[in-house]
């Protein structure tokens, strides 16, 4: 049966060097990529599955864990694969708490305006009503942002590369201690209190808008599985964006962001929606380019902005 026939040696060659690495036997067409990852691991122990990437050529995308060798093409008496090692990795859940716990106790920190930051009598000061609803949004955000962590998101990857967690409390943290700085110094200036309103008002759906999105995304992804589906608005008139953009979510994160600057006039906060906004737009564009290359007759959306972007 040609479906399982042996492959009677699969050269596997490291994807950044050229170099061979080892050879694996006793596999078939029929075994996938992930039963190759595990061959590997069991000649070399330091390259365990979820560090290793999987290519056909040395330069080309990494190979879903799901694709068996004969589907693949690589159905001759000697087979060759290129493996490229992704370096140590660390569950996804662990870096997001990483990342999102850090910015929720710097502000929280920085919000009782301790002296090592302001003085020893900035905490007698008195603190604006706009500083004290600008603690609370971020303390909301954050906080959901935890909590989604643990009981909504279901991750495609087990893992992420340990190097992601350093680069990315890095931007998280140095940004949390930049803009709560600014709006918790005893001379910042708040705007008028309708500004504030209008803002937060804006920042509530905003959050609950991104909430919205990520629940419908969740139920399109069985526990336990990596499958994907074209997302579509369903009851919640939040998930609405589903028509005009294939990351809404993304979208009322910026929108988030965007209020929040407006609600503090905070120049610091601007920055980190900008750069936000830049990071979000490069990954909704890869989603959705994904989504059209993975689907048949996707909708006609944009990634990010409606009509736009």
């Amino acid at each position: 049966m040609e479906g399982a026939m042996e492959i009677e040696k699969l050269d596997i060659y490291n994807a950044k060097s050229g170099k061979f690495v080892t050879s694996l036997y006793g596999l078939k067409t029929i075994s996938s990529i992930l039963e190759v990852k595990h061959s590997v691991n069991l000649q070399k122990s330091v390259l365990k599955p979820e560090r290793q990437e999987v290519r056909l050529e040395q330069k080309g995308k990494g190979l879903k864990d799901e694709q068996t060798l004969g589907e693949l093409g690589v159905k001759d008496k000697d087979g060759r694969l290129y493996v490229k090692d992704l370096g140590p990795q660390m569950g996804w859940s662990t870096v997001f708490v990483c990342e999102y716990a850090g910015p929720l106790f710097i502000y929280l920190w920085v919000f009782q305006r301790p002296w090592l930051l302001y003085g020893d009598d900035a905490a007698l000061k008195p603190v604006s009503l706009c500083t004290q609803v600008a603690a609370g949004c971020w303390t909301v955000h954050y906080t959901k942002r935890l909590l989604e962590t643990k009981l909504v998101h279901r991750f495609s990857h087990a893992t992420m590369p340990l190097f992601n967690l350093f680069k990315n409390c890095t931007y998280y943290w140095g940004f949390s201690l930049y803009v709560a700085y600014h709006i918790n110094h005893p001379l910042f200036t708040p705007p008028p209190l309708y500004q504030t309103y209008s803002a937060l008002a804006m920042f509530v759906v905003c959050e609950v808008g991104n909430l919205s999105i990520h629940l419908a995304l969740r139920n399109l992804r069985p526990p336990g599985t990596k499958e994907r589906r074209v997302p579509y608005p369903n009851s919640n008139p939040l998930t609405m964006l589903f028509q005009t953009v294939s990351c809404p979510n993304y979208t009322y994160e910026v929108g988030a962001w965007v209020a929040f600057t407006v609600m503090t006039q905070c120049i610091p906060a601007g920055m980190f929606a900008v750069c936000g906004f830049y990071q979000m737009a490069m990954w909704a564009v890869g989603k959705h380019r994904n989504y059209i290359k993975d689907f048949k007759n996707y909708p006609k959306r944009k990634a990010i902005i409606p009509f736009i972007l």
